[in-house]
């Protein structure tokens, strides 16, 4: 699958019926569900939130979505395709973006690096690579290597290389998650700023109940593990930036909390 044409809308994501599963144990038949019953549509364009405790099975179904881990039943589909694989319409963002990036690679070389795998003409590598550079807010900073540069610019680094390959859609796993909370606060906001002019469909896993509703338009609520499903869906009908003393924010916040109090 490709990425969709410009200025058409992005396909939905549709999960029906999903479950994973392994062996409890050695000569145990029982399954262990991680997650179970899992029905979802996820809009193209929208920020979508996974929100849930540590344990509860957000990153299994984030990888099930990017197709690094099969289904036990159920389905999950990109428009009319099943996914079954890994594909060029999907890219995650991961939390530690030194997993990621080459150390031996500038920024520049780091971005381009798939544009390279796909032999992408240097001029075209180069005019690709300055518009994701400067779009993060990295440009000034093409030659550095991965060493030289702050947790949040290597995750400004990742994010650039994975939109230079003009994926449909973000997988992001906590990416913001072992940052300082100012530079956290600066990325969030950085991310909507690009979502906003890119158009890309974005599912975002967190457990910090504040950043996915600084950051969703929805948010799926997971219950604890095992056997963890989407309890409540909350629709976030404010406007963007958002402040975390706006009397609605605040509403919304106390909502959510006593979710996970119950």
């Amino acid at each position: 699958m490709t990425s969709q044409p410009a200025g058409q809308t992005p396909a939905a994501i549709r999960i029906e019926n999903l479950r994973k599963s392994f062996q409890a144990g050695t000569g145990s038949r029982e399954p262990h569900y991680i997650i179970k019953d899992i029905d979802l549509t996820i809009k193209g364009g929208e920020f979508f939130i996974l929100l849930g405790p540590s344990g509860c099975g957000k990153s299994t179904l984030l990888n099930m979505i990017a197709g690094f881990i099969g289904k036990t039943e159920g389905r999950i589909a990109l428009g009319d395709n099943e996914i079954e694989r890994p594909g060029s319409e999907r890219a995650m963002v991961f939390q530690q973006a030194d997993a990621s990036l080459f150390p031996w690679l500038t920024v520049r070389e780091n971005v381009e690096f798939g544009l390279r795998m796909k032999k992408v003409p240097k001029a075209r590598r180069k005019e690709v690579s300055d518009r994701y550079i400067a779009l993060v807010g990295l440009a000034g900073h093409e030659n550095k290597f991965p060493k030289e540069l702050s947790g949040g610019m290597k995750q400004r680094v990742q994010l650039a290389r994975v939109l230079a390959n003009d994926p449909a859609i973000l997988l992001m796993d906590e990416p913001f998650g072992a940052l300082d909370a100012m530079t956290r606060r600066t990325m969030q906001k950085e991310l909507i700023r690009i979502w906003q002019e890119t158009k890309k469909t974005v599912i975002f896993v967190t457990h910090d109940i504040q950043e996915a509703i600084l950051l969703g338009q929805r948010i799926g609520i997971m219950s604890v593990g095992p056997s963890s499903r989407i309890t409540d869906l909350y629709d976030i009908p404010l406007a963007y930036p958002r402040d975390l003393s706006d009397p609605n924010v605040l509403d919304l916040l106390s909502t959510i909390e006593s979710h996970f109090d119950e």
